[in-house]
Order: C-alpha cells, then structure tokens, then sequence
C-alpha cells in the first residue's frame, strides 16, 4: 500500500515537473516568437527610417514590403524600340551590391512589351537622350519574389522618381542639350514627374561643375549612383520613370557618322524657348519680353530702346582664347556705338551670366559649349561664333542649328581665322587638350602643316583636338567685313506670329465631275471647299496641291492651284478610273493633310 502511494506521488510528481516544463517551454517559445517580432519590427522601423532620410514623404515600411512580397514588380513602357522607349516601373528595385537593376517576379508582375530575350537586342531602352550608344544602355535582371527571403531587407524610396543618365556633365553643351532640356520635357509628358519628383543619375560621375543646374529641375536634391550604397544594399523605387525623350535633341555628335544637325528635328525655338524662361523664373531671373504693340513703339521709346543696347563677349581664360581680346571689344563698339561688356565662366556664377546674355543684342564667342546659352538670347538677336585656323565652321554646327530652329528668332554669323600666322598652337599640351606630342613624328608634321581639318568621327580625333585648342589673334579687318555682309543680310526678326505658323486643316467638300468630249477627250473638273480653320486666320498666301493617278499606275501628277476648283483635259483619258488628292498649302511651305482619296470615272 506504501509502495503503491510512493509511486503515485512520484507519477503526480513527473506529471507536475512535465507540466511545468511545457509552460516554461511554452512560455520561453512565445518570448522568443516576441523578440523575433520586436527585432522584425525594429528592423522595419529601421528600414523605414532610412527611407525617410531618402525622402520627407512618408511611407508604411510593412505596406510597401508586402506590395512588394505579393506583386513583385511591374513595367508599363511606351514606345516601339530602344531607342524611343520610357519605362514607368512600381517597386523597380537596385542591388548597390551587383550595381544592377532587378526585377522581382510574381503571380501579379507586369512586363509591357515583354520581349523575353529581344530585350538584349541590345536593350530595353537608352538610358540618356544621346540614341543608341552602348554606353547608355539599360536593363535589369529577373529574380522570383521568393529570393527576397535570401537577400538585405530592402529600403524603399518613397519619391516617384525619374532616372538617367547624365551624358557628360562637365560640359555645358551636353549638360543642356542632352540633359536638362530632355528631362524638362520628359518630366512634362507625365503629370507625376513634378517639382516633387526626384532625379537619379546612374552614369557614375560625381556632381561636376554645373550641378546647380540639375538641382533647377526639381526642389528635391538629385542622387548620384555613388550615394545610393549609403542607404541600404537593396534599393527599391516604389514608383520610377526610366529613359528620356529624345524629342528635344537638335544635334548629333558624329558617333557613327561625321557630327551635324540630327535628320529629323523634331522641335522648334518655341519649346527651347519655354524651357528657358522656365529656368530663367528658378534662377530669379526676369526678363521684360518683346511688347506686341498694334500701333508700334514711339521714336522716343526706339531711342531709349537703343541706348539700353550693348554686345556681350564670351571671355576664356584658359584655353581657345581671343589673344586681342581688348582690341575685338573696342572694334564692335566703334562698329555699332554700344557698350561691350564680357561674361566668363571662370569668374562669374551662371544666373550672372544669363541675366547678361537674356538682355544682350549679340553674342561673340569662340567655338565652345558656353555658346548654348544662346538659347537664353532675346528674339532678334545676332550670335557671332568665331572658329580657329583650320576649322570649317560648316562641319561644326550646334549653335548654328540652335539658332536656326523655327521660333528662335535669332540671326548667326560665323567668322573663320584664315591666317595661320595669327594662331597659336598648343603641341606639347596633354591630347585632350590638343596636345600632339604623344604622336608619331610623321603624324605630328602631317596635323602641324595642315590648314583644313577633314570631316572625322568623335571624339578623340588629334587634329581636331590640335586645331580646336589653339588661341587665335582675330583679323579685325576680316572679322569686320565678316559681320558687315552678315548684319546686311538680317532679317527682321520679330516675333513670329502665330499665324504664321499654323498649318491648315483638310479642304472640305471635295468632289469630282467628270465628262467625255470626244472618244478622245475627256474632262476632270475637281472643287473643294476651304480649311474649316482658315477662316479664323490671316494667312499671306494660300494655295492648293492637286494630284491626280491613274488607277493602277505608280506615278502621278502632281498641280499647284490657286484657286478651289479646276477643270482638267491633258493626259484626260475617257472610261478612265483616276484617284484624286487635294490640300491646301499656307505661305509655300506649311502644309495640310490630304482630304479624303476622291475616285473619279471619266
């Protein structure tokens, strides 16, 4: 009975000790399961901390972390080919690791186009404005959501942001042209891109010297590549724009043929235009544009108009310098009785400069990027570029075609040093800045001796570089005949009325009448009524093109008519289809769409 009692307490006594161990397990495993949780949460708080040093907007760390876990990433992109393509992508994500982009899929991931492997034939698309360079290239890698588990908790950016590439920020030709302009206008294409979007340059360069500039863009401070490794090892944008428009570009650098104006250009003075009263108003620079006046301005106004007048002169101080720089500034203001004042960008900070050259009738400079800020020019006046010895300023034309644009209203002279006694050259420099002396010998007397550049590729052609670094003693004589024969053939460059740029619209009504004369004579008579939009507009001139095909011949014939309707008999054949198109055409040159085929059975 005692042992039966003993062993009942020791059972109850297992029992207790067993109880009590499996709440202590119990309890010891949800403790741990808390600590898991407040570590997650900790880190979260963390993570999330980090992407709030990125961005004052505020984000839900768990919310974005599981849009991400259970939609992976999605692309939306617009346009046929690498090189006309923007991507907009939600929770594109980039290893600071790898210095790659990733692509997380899952069950909910959107890829439009999805191209599979056509998407390396070469890229997805150009990450700069500059087409099909293959150092602009971009694309990502793919990964499943379920990697995630394996990789560094990520750090979102709340910011919608638009990423690129700089193109070369140390020089401000390319700063503006392939830069700032096609972000402007790529931030324009899509409503969320404002002043509270935020830049991302992946070229790798540091700032550069023209950083503010960038900052002009957007009120929050652009990132560099080099700084993204600072927040985290995985950063994912939760909503970005890739890629910019090309539509703003007027010039090519000569990468696959020699350099000069792009084929097709696709904008106009009225665009750079905008872009630069835009940068002008963030620069705290006003400007008092040109009065439209219907009754004109007084002579008392001309007078005082004229006196506030003066020339700007681009100074350089360090290469490509005007040796008679003083003796130049003299000669303009005896040749046009107005002050000459000189800008440097060695010296002066840019919005300085610009709220000289926004107000000057002409500028002078050498060949160099400062002359993009032509752009900031008023309507009406003149830029005088001067080239080297041995430079032909018809194969170098940036600011030529800048100035040629439709809509910039600005005239251009160019001046070339045809002496070779007034150059200085540069042969022992380093060869980016002309220097030849790491030349053969034969090569470096052939570039020595040689008064005509020969057209060539980019970039790092030695003769080129040779003649474009020298300093040059401006001819004044010649400089002067130069100017004279330009500034007589300016025309007036007012501002272009709208009118004068508006193209019609379809003629209406149109119609054909047909009748035999004889079983060898016909007749076509074709009317039309006028553009529904020329009725509202003062147009110079306005004429009509006909033409007229035989059905199931390949050529036509093409009439220019003044008039709404005409009746046609050479080359009329009778029990003839023909096929007959019309359009009005305004002051020569600005064209309409054609109305609708018109099939006309004589």
């Amino acid at each position: 009975m005692r042992a039966s009692a003993a062993g009942c307490r020791m059972s109850l006594g297992a029992l207790l000790n067993g109880l009590l161990v499996s709440v202590v397990a119990a309890l010891l495993w949800k403790y741990s399961k808390l600590s898991e949780h407040v570590a997650l949460l900790e880190e979260e708080l963390h993570m999330t901390q980090q992407s709030q040093e990125l961005s004052q907007a505020r984000i839900d760390y768990h919310v974005a972390l599981q849009a991400l876990q259970e939609h992976g990433t999605r692309m939306v992109c617009t346009g046929k080919m690498h090189t006309d393509r923007i991507c907009r992508f939600d929770y594109l994500c980039y290893s600071t690791e790898a210095e790659e982009f990733v692509f997380f899929h899952s069950n909910s991931s959107i890829m439009l186009p999805n191209l599979g492997s056509r998407r390396f034939q070469p890229a997805l698309l150009d990450l700069s404005s500059v087409e099909d360079h293959n150092t602009q290239y971009f694309n990502f890698l793919e990964l499943p959501v379920a990697a995630l588990k394996f990789m560094p908790k990520p750090v979102f950016v709340p910011d919608v942001t638009l990423i690129l590439n700089r193109f070369n920020p140390d020089n401000l030709m390319h700063v503006f042209h392939d830069d700032l302009l096609p972000a402007f206008f790529t931030m324009k294409q899509y409503s969320d891109l404002d002043d509270e979007a935020r830049l991302v340059f992946m070229e790798g360069w540091g700032e550069g010297p023209h950083f503010d500039l960038y900052r002009l863009l957007s009120s929050k401070q652009p990132l560099l590549k080099e700084q993204l490794r600072n927040f985290g090892k995985l950063m994912c944008f939760t909503k970005s724009y890739i890629g910019l428009s090309k539509m703003t570009t007027w010039y090519q650098y000569g990468f696959v043929q020699p350099q000069g104006p792009k084929a097709n250009i696709l904008v106009s003075g009225n665009e750079i235009r905008h872009f630069a009263k835009a940068l002008m108003e963030k620069m705290n620079i006003t400007r008092v544009e040109e009065a439209e006046r219907d009754g004109g301005s007084s002579e008392q106004e001309r007078e005082r108009d004229k006196k506030d007048e003066y020339i700007a002169v681009f100074s350089r101080s360090t290469t490509r310098l005007i040796l008679n720089e003083a003796e130049l500034i003299m000669a303009l203001a005896q040749e046009f009785q107005m002050r000459v004042v000189t800008v440097s960008l060695e010296e002066q900070s840019f919005p300085s400069i610009i709220q000289v050259i926004s107000a000057a009738s002409m500028l002078v400079s050498m060949h160099g990027a400062q002359l993009i800020t032509s752009m900031f020019l008023p309507r009406g006046a003149t830029v005088l570029e001067l080239f080297p010895f041995a430079v032909n300023p018809e194969q170098y034309t940036p600011y030529k075609t800048l100035a040629s644009l439709p809509g910039m209203d600005l005239h251009y002279i160019s001046w070339r040093n045809s002496m070779e006694e007034k150059t200085v050259t540069h042969p022992d420099r380093p060869w980016e800045q002309g220097g030849i002396a790491h030349l053969e010998k034969e090569e470096q007397q052939r570039i020595m001796v040689s008064t005509d550049v020969p057209r060539h590729l980019c970039c790092r052609n030695p003769e080129w570089l040779f003649r474009i670094y020298q300093d040059t003693l401006v001819d004044i004589p010649s400089f002067l005949k130069v100017l004279r024969d330009g500034m007589k053939n300016k025309p007036n460059l007012k501002k272009t009325k709208i009118a004068n740029t508006v193209h019609p619209g379809r003629v209406r009504e149109a119609h054909c009448q047909t009748s035999v004369q004889t079983p060898h004579e016909a007749r076509l008579t074709v009317s039309w009524q006028i553009p529904w939009n020329l009725k509202y507009l003062k147009v110079r001139e306005v004429k009509y093109e006909v033409w007229i095909q035989e059905h199931g011949e390949n050529t036509y014939m093409p009439y220019i008519l003044p008039q709404q309707n005409y009746t046609f008999s050479e080359n009329i054949k009778p029990f003839t289809t023909y096929l007959v198109w019309v359009r009005c055409i305004f002051n020569k040159n600005l064209l309409g769409p054609f109305a609708d085929v018109l099939t006309c059975r004589t």
